[in-house]
């Protein structure tokens, strides 16, 4: 493993050596449970590498699986203990666990493609326009959570400008999110100057998705795709829920996602178009400024 390897990609790769071990003496997540005396959602997370792996669990799991080769079983715990190391952001785990996980894999990730329908992509967002989208989609929080997400949203944004290992992101937006004032017409103008400077980076791809294309693949909403540097990790589809997160590995799942990503890039405005538009949304809003 490489040091500079995430905990979260770590904990991802160790779920799929075991799930690979399981499958490889044909027994389900149930039987496994059942043997361990644990829950079988326990053992799916493990494997999804949803949650933390102990060198205990590991050397259970091998000891069910009968696994011969000690060498085997002795790195598989090292995994296990280099799994359960901090990223920077578990100092903010107690704002969502399933957001610290998307944050291990995207700080990770190679390339990320995502669509949003009704805001501003996280990684574009100037901090009033996220204090503000925050604030008023979580109205239950206080001022300090607030600034705390407005926080991590802003260091997860060093990749995007990182020139030694800038993250590869193509975002497809809907004109919905950027006719949506949050924050007032001064946040937005901010805003649309920050996308449009973001839009001029060599490793970003930004188009936007006009109202005029009608019906598209992605109504149903948000997701995103992320790819590794290592071919050995599978592509992740991540979809984002009020209570919960998905994600997606399955070969057939990340096809139809990225099939339906073809199709809204084909359906959105070029990237030249795109930054006409945002030209034409800043007009709009030092207007509405007077």
């Amino acid at each position: 493993m490489a040091g500079n390897v995430n905990p979260t990609v770590r904990r991802r790769r160790l779920g799929q050596e075991l799930r690979r071990l399981r499958e490889e003496r044909a027994m389900t997540a149930e039987e496994v449970a059942e043997r361990l005396l644990v829950s079988q959602s326990k053992i799916s997370r493990l494997e999804n590498g949803r949650r933390s792996i102990s060198p205990r669990d590991v050397r259970d799991l091998c000891g069910v699986y009968e696994v011969a080769d000690q060498k085997l079983v002795e790195s598989l715990m090292q995994m296990a203990r280099e799994s359960r190391q901090q990223g920077w952001w578990h100092a903010f785990a107690e704002l969502s666990p399933t957001y610290s996980v998307y944050i291990g894999l995207e700080t990770d990730a190679s390339s990320l493609r995502v669509y949003e329908p009704q805001m501003v992509p996280g990684l574009f967002q100037t901090p009033d326009y996220a204090t503000a989208l925050i604030a008023g989609a979580l109205p239950e929080i206080g001022q300090d959570e607030v600034n705390s997400r407005v926080q991590v949203r802003l260091r997860r944004q060093q990749r995007v400008w990182d020139e030694r290992n800038p993250l590869r992101l193509w975002a497809v937006v809907d004109e919905a999110a950027l006719r949506r004032v949050v924050g007032g017409a001064a946040t937005m103008l901010e805003q649309i100057h920050r996308l449009t400077e973001c839009s001029r980076l060599p490793n970003v791809t930004l188009q936007v998705l006009p109202f005029s294309a009608g019906a598209h693949p992605a109504v149903n909403g948000q997701y995103s795709i992320l790819e590794f540097p290592e071919a050995s990790d599978s592509t992740v589809i991540y979809l984002e829920g009020g209570t919960s997160d998905l994600y997606l590995e399955k070969p057939h799942d990340v096809q139809y996602y990225s099939v339906m990503y073809e199709h809204l890039r084909a359906q959105a405005l070029s990237p030249e178009a795109t930054r006409g538009l945002l030209d034409a949304l800043a007009r709009d809003y030092r207007q509405a400024l007077g």
